[in-house]
């Protein structure tokens, strides 16, 4: 036993460069993921699904299935074991398809029908590609435009505010001296997690236990227990290691079927989706269609914002990509309207994917402000600050920090722009056309209640349990700095358990609110675990432990506009030839609370600008009209940036704590990609003259939009619009 004779206190861990405490592990090959921790007894299932869009299943041949080696069993609407999908969880209710094999209606294509289980992958793959489905088609539309019919306003809600509106709106545009009117588009985006979506489940003793890919245990551990009408007690979700989600690890068909096998076979089954089938079950970013209005006067204040975004959404569940979200907290005017539709098509239902409503729409509005700057003839970081609104632009509400201005100062001076020609086409370097773009980054700094368990272990170290879920984020490590902080003592000594259902309820990895939500936990339970042990006494062999709720002090927080800041800089070079774009560079400064852990936060902050570059550059997932699939479904025919399309990236961050949260806390998961096309955008545009409002900017748009002047750069000559014009592509 050990005294409780505290040592000497060791602080400064939070705000200090550590390395990942699983590092090793994961380098080594000793961190296990869902997919590969071996159960005795084990099974394999392979999901089939549907090849056509729309329709009925008339009939399931599994009898010349079930006679093939190794095989257990086929599932389908016919004899699956029946679930609710008629409840609330908690983030809304849930997406149809979750509620697998319980009719024969097939809404869209990849929609699954059947579940093979065998005694090994090989044989459950080559099972279920060898299962006959028989179907009834019907007519199906896919189609995705701005103009079409069909198109709808959602109700407001608590949860989602489709529009907001003040002013007149028209008749400020008339009055403005400076109008930018334009379309804007972005194509279906998807995740492509590095780690496939899988899941495992059993029966043990009358308790079901799932080992999952996952962005919050006890999320899926709940919805689950809905699902199946269990005890949520009775029901326990482990996700010890998540190889990437982006946002589309949740509740997915492939838990429910491996929950469904396991039931019906009485032995744990597995089930791993192939890449292709992540195309059709995990969700994607939907394609949008925006059209952004601003009027201003003629020193570039602005007048009129206007901002219209259409996306879609399954016929089965309504997921709305709120890209209008940003101006609502950006810019102000005194006529100022933004509106969210959605248009209900036969395609799978899009979900969450990083900055949600904010990756797209910066990319209209931010795109939309540099227009304008580049018609008042205003520097565009002037242009931003003669706009920067002193409360929220719609809610009203006093902003918690608001450090925007600043992430310009720092970023610009970074980025040398004080030497940039503001006229459009000038520079260049042998048949490289260079340009440089600036772009504004925001996203909402949230926090919801979470619960923590600190033990004081006998033998002088500490344990934090908690239902956190480290999706490749560095967040285990962030929380053993601030347990160790909190505790007063060296992260050495702290041991910070994660991922387990059991653990108590917890906020998700997402919305940027993971680390903020569950480090405040896990402070005011080391806090008062210290508060006992200095009181004086010896730690018994099981310890000591504190145990924290913070859904009072999480409720008592004044209502404010919370949000994390950024700037991003771009330099390109275009070859007008080729149709060829480079990022030459980045810079991105950010304004996003405390931050915890140097190192893990830069590599947050590069990924998504890097994933910004990758959706203004290649990101196109392209649906066939004629078949309602995807063409190209695998990451052979959906490009992603490669090592060779990453400029050197520079990030860094201005000081911004938050003084309501008690370690000053933010968020930086998904700003990084806020505004980055935009800045590759603009920065195309001030390479060429030529604007690019429709993403991604492949070659060939760069070369119908060089026309046949593209020639001349073969001779040395100059392409483009004139210095300080403009054309669209």
């Amino acid at each position: 036993m050990t005294t409780t004779t505290p040592a000497a206190a060791v602080t400064g861990a939070v705000g200090s460069a550590h390395t990942r405490v699983e590092g090793v592990d994961k380098v080594t090959g000793a961190a296990r993921y869902a997919g590969e921790i071996p159960f005795a007894g084990l099974a394999h299932g392979w999901l089939v699904l549907s090849a056509v869009v729309r329709g009925r299943v008339l009939s399931v041949r599994e009898t010349p299935v079930l006679s093939m080696p190794g095989v257990l069993t086929v599932l389908h609407h016919g004899n699956a074991p029946r679930v609710d999908t008629d409840y609330t969880g908690p983030l809304g209710r849930p997406d149809p398809i979750v509620g697998l094999f319980q009719d024969d209606r097939v809404p869209f294509a990849g929609w699954p029908v059947a579940l093979v289980v065998a005694e090994t992958s090989e044989q459950a793959r080559e099972a279920a590609e060898a299962l006959e489905v028989q179907y009834e088609t019907e007519p199906h539309d896919v189609d995705f435009s701005a103009d079409r019919p069909g198109i709808r306003t959602p109700e407001n809600t608590p949860a989602m505010q489709a529009e907001t509106e003040k002013g007149d709106l028209e008749a400020a545009l008339a009055e403005s001296a400076v109008v930018v009117d334009a379309a804007y588009s972005t194509p279906e985006e998807h995740h492509s997690s590095l780690e496939p979506h899988a899941a495992a489940a059993r029966w043990d003793g009358g308790r079901l236990e799932v080992v999952d890919s996952n962005q919050g245990s006890g999320w899926v551990a709940d919805e689950l227990a809905k699902l199946f009408s269990l005890d949520p007690a009775t029901v326990r979700v482990r996700s010890e290691h998540v190889g990437g989600a982006f946002g589309s690890k949740g509740l997915r068909p492939h838990q429910v079927a491996a929950v469904m096998a396991a039931t019906v076979l009485h032995r744990p089954v597995r089930v791993v989706l192939t890449r292709r089938q992540m195309f059709s079950l995990v969700g994607y970013r939907s394609p949008t269609a925006q059209r952004v209005r601003l009027g201003a006067d003629a020193d570039g204040r602005l007048r009129a914002l206007d901002h219209q975004a259409l996306s879609l959404t399954s016929t089965v569940h309504q997921f709305v990509e709120q890209s209008a979200l940003m101006g609502r907290v950006m810019y102000d005017a005194e006529a100022h309207h933004t509106v969210n539709r959605v248009v209900p098509l036969d395609v799978p239902t899009p979900t969450w994917m990083r900055a949600p409503g904010e990756a797209p729409g910066s990319f209209a509005l931010e795109s939309a402000l540099d227009e304008l700057a580049e018609k008042c003839g205003v520097d565009p970081i002037v242009l931003r600050a003669r706009n920067e609104p002193g409360a929220g632009p719609v809610s009203g509400l006093p902003f918690g920090s608001r450090n925007v201005l600043a992430c310009f100062q720092e970023g610009a001076r970074r980025f040398g722009w004080a030497d940039r020609d503001p006229r459009p086409g000038v520079r260049r370097e042998g048949r490289w056309l260079l340009g440089t773009g600036t772009a504004a980054s925001t996203y909402p700094s949230g926090v919801a209640p979470s619960t923590a368990v600190v033990t004081a272990e006998a033998d002088g170290t500490f344990t934090v349990r908690i239902t956190a879920a480290d999706i490749g984020t560095g967040a285990r490590t962030a929380l053993t700095l601030i347990a160790a902080d909190a505790l007063e003592v060296a992260p050495g000594r702290v041991r910070v358990r994660i991922a387990d259902s059991d653990f108590g309820p917890a906020m998700i990895a997402g919305g940027s609110m993971g680390t903020r939500s569950w480090g405040w936990a896990v402070t005011v339970a080391a806090s008062e675990l210290r508060a006992r042990i200095a009181l004086g006494g010896a730690i018994p062999p099981e310890g000591i432990t504190a145990r924290s709720d913070t859904s009072e002090a999480v409720g008592r927080l004044a209502k404010k506009e919370r949000h994390s800041y950024g700037a991003q800089f771009a330099e390109v070079a275009v070859d007008v030839s080729t149709g060829e774009v480079r990022v030459r560079r980045m810079v991105g400064v950010f304004a996003a609370g405390r931050i915890v852990n140097p190192l893990t936060a830069r590599s947050q902050f590069v990924g998504g600008m890097t994933w910004g570059i990758s959706m203004a550059l290649h990101e196109k997932a392209v649906r066939d009209r004629a078949s309602g699939g995807l063409v190209g479904a695998d990451l052979a025919g959906y490009h992603v940036a490669a090592n060779a399309d990453v400029p050197p990236i520079e990030v860094g961050w201005v000081d911004d704590p938050d003084p309501d949260d008690p370690v000053g806390i933010k968020g930086i998961g998904e700003i990084g990609i806020v505004g980055t096309a935009a800045a590759v955008a603009n920065a195309v545009w001030h390479a060429t003259g030529v604007r690019h409002r429709d993403l991604p900017i492949s070659p060939d748009k760069v070369l119908r939009a060089a026309g046949p002047v593209g020639a001349e750069t073969e001779r040395g000559g100059r392409t483009g619009a004139a210095p300080g014009g403009d054309r669209d592509a």
